[in-house]
């Protein structure tokens, strides 16, 4: 037995339990169907997906750099300095030799060569078992636009990451916020988690697959703040990012789930 309706073919997408996820009950969610509707007939069917996540990657950007501005005038009080100090002082205390190899193996996993690894894996798996191509192209999006986000934000604050004396190697020396590790792991472990809950029937599957992708997310970011190579708040403002970047991207996919089962009730206002 399952606790949600049966749904076969290219319905498998619809639905997380028993919620539609087609359906649009507020105001500003119906006039995003119809603005959808409008440019796929006119632009075709896959302008339901692209164009919302061509604006949505606007929008993230712009997000990036109105945080940037917030959080360098946060910098410039000292604020930001009652968190993160404390909190690397604290990581300091509780390292050793044997947890720092762990800790510095586990971060390379959301590095520069690790990440994409990583993620290319798990899209190219997700086609494969799923037949369909919507797993490359929202992991392709999410990433890249995770990425354009942490490029963006580096130069606009050039924040210096905590001394070199202070980390643990081997170094880094680009700008300390966003941290792209923290970043890049929450939008991927997130669309990877989103794309999974879909087709899972048993709720106590999606509340383990949401859980894991949380505890991977969370525990790239922290280890960031161990090993010295990013303030805490670097890692916390790059969630953030992270998470309504992610949400634009599920939403873009959303619409294009409704656009394209229109004839369904629960794609009606």
């Amino acid at each position: 037995m399952t606790d949600e309706p049966r749904r076969t073919g290219s319905h498998d997408d619809r639905f997380v339990g028993e919620q539609d996820l087609t359906t649009w009950p507020t105001r500003l969610g119906q006039l995003l169907v119809r603005c959808v509707r409008w440019l796929a007939r006119r632009l075709g069917p896959h302008a339901a997906l692209l164009v919302p996540l061509a604006v949505g990657l606007g929008i993230a950007v712009t997000m990036t750099v109105a945080s940037a501005e917030v959080y360098e005038s946060v910098m410039d009080q000292d604020d930001a300095a009652v968190l993160d100090e404390p909190l690397l002082e604290t990581a300091m205390s509780v390292r050793s030799p044997p947890l720092d190899a762990l800790v510095t193996a586990y971060t390379h996993v959301g590095g520069v060569i690790g990440m994409p690894i990583l993620t290319v894996t798990v899209m190219v798996a997700l086609a494969l078992v799923r037949r369909s191509w919507t797993p490359v192209v929202l992991i392709t999006v999410a990433a890249v636009g995770s990425l354009l986000m942490t490029t963006a934000g580096k130069p606009l604050i050039g924040r210096a990451r905590p001394d070199l004396a202070d980390a643990v190697p081997p170094y880094e020396h680009s700008a300390s916020f966003p941290s792209g590790h923290s970043l890049n792991s929450f939008v991927i472990a997130g669309i990877v988690a989103y794309l999974l809950v879909v087709r899972q029937r048993a709720r106590l599957a999606r509340i383990l697959t949401i859980a894991a992708a949380a505890a991977f997310a969370v525990s790239m970011a922290l280890s960031r703040v161990y090993l010295g190579h990013h303030w805490f708040t670097d890692v916390l403002v790059a969630q953030t990012l992270g998470a309504a970047w992610l949400a634009l991207v599920i939403t873009a996919h959303r619409l294009h789930l409704t656009v394209r089962n229109r004839g369904s009730a629960g794609a009606r206002p």
